[in-house]
């Protein structure tokens, strides 16, 4: 299967990496005839240095060879490529995957899909922290944000960095079964398939600054209160302005309603606790403003697409690790289906 890999001065190296490495341990166990034949591609032949420094050989430029690729994907990067649109690349693009079995993207690398016109009317998803821009600025592509990776037909979109893992692993089992891409994951030390969604890497709530002054009042009444049962009305009163003021500026500038805007404080404020703390989840949730630790277990599993244990196993700071240690909920995780190896990963 003839795999190429498109990428560009600035790109991400583990958006290269990581699918090289998942598709060469395929290769161990694949018979010459069935391997994975993988090229980086370039807007040129020659040196791609990557976001971090690297220096990656591409052999080849886009135009370099006639070859219609099985597989193609595009690597993303911390800079958006939106500087390497030429029109001859993108109709290179756009014939490559009329022709490929699967195309698709790691990261941003979906925003050159989109420029190419390759997910109008798709289900995609891209870096949690470039979903907004990516539903913005290309209206027709049906942005899923809280995915790891989304397949919709013969494309595939994965989210940031090591999420390409995530998407190569699950080509490999199409491929060849999920025993093979199982192995894959065990000699790369990942979850084959990993719980949850983006929501849970990404930032609070109050981490970035709120556009309207209004916005951040509120976040910090709604911090202070966060146990109080918060109306709408009460929100309006705290920032001085009327209840259809304080709706229509939560409509612009926060883009959700008052209520979900709370409620992600509160789930905000309960990730805060599990992240430092060992204190035990009925604390946590009364703490956060939760009816009780069943309503904040069922909150987190709505919006993050895991339990509270589970996350707090996944991302307590050292400190809760000293505190917990010797309690089975203190334990590593352990990855089902892979022989009880154990490790953290990102998106």
């Amino acid at each position: 299967m003839k795999v190429a890999i498109v990428m560009f001065d600035g790109v991400q190296a583990l958006d290269v990496a990581g699918p090289l490495d998942v598709f060469a341990e395929a290769n161990t166990m694949l018979p010459e005839h069935q391997k994975y034949k993988v090229s980086l591609v370039g807007l040129r032949a020659g040196t791609v240095t990557c976001s971090n420094g690297m220096g990656l050989s591409v052999p080849f430029g886009y135009a370099d060879l006639d070859t219609q690729w099985d597989l193609i994907l595009v690597a993303g990067g911390p800079q958006l490529p939106d500087d390497h649109q030429s029109t001859d690349f993108l109709t290179w693009l756009q014939n490559q995957a009329k022709g490929a079995t699967r195309f698709g993207s790691v990261c941003n690398g979906a925003f050159v899909l989109a420029h190419a016109g390759l997910l109008d009317g798709k289900e995609v998803t891209t870096h949690w922290a470039n979903a907004d821009r990516l539903a913005r600025e290309f209206p027709q592509a049906r942005v899923q944000p809280d995915k790891i990776f989304v397949r919709d037909g013969r494309l595939f979109t994965s989210a940031g960095v090591t999420a390409g893992i995530d998407l190569c692993l699950s080509l490999v089992a199409e491929d060849w079964g999920h025993e093979l891409a199982v192995h894959v994951a065990k000699r790369l030390v990942v979850y084959i398939q990993r719980e949850g969604g983006q929501s849970q890497y990404s930032p609070y709530v109050g981490s970035g600054k709120e556009e309207d002054p209004v916005i951040r009042k509120v976040h910090r009444y709604v911090t202070e209160h966060i146990t109080d049962a918060l109306s709408i009305e009460q929100l309006a009163g705290a920032v001085a302005v009327s209840r259809r003021t304080f709706s229509r500026l939560f409509a612009k500038y926060a883009k959700v309603t008052p209520s979900v805007f709370v409620e992600q404080v509160r789930v905000d404020s309960a990730r805060k606790l599990l992240e430092d703390t060992d204190a035990p989840l009925k604390t946590v949730a009364f703490k956060c403003g939760f009816r009780s630790a069943t309503h904040m277990r069922t909150t987190f599993s709505r919006r993050l697409d895991v339990t509270p244990k589970q996350y707090r196993q996944r991302f307590r700071g050292e400190a809760g690790k000293e505190s917990w240690a010797g309690n089975s909920a203190g334990k590593q995780v352990s990855f089902q289906g892979l022989g009880g190896l154990s490790a953290g990963v990102g998106a």
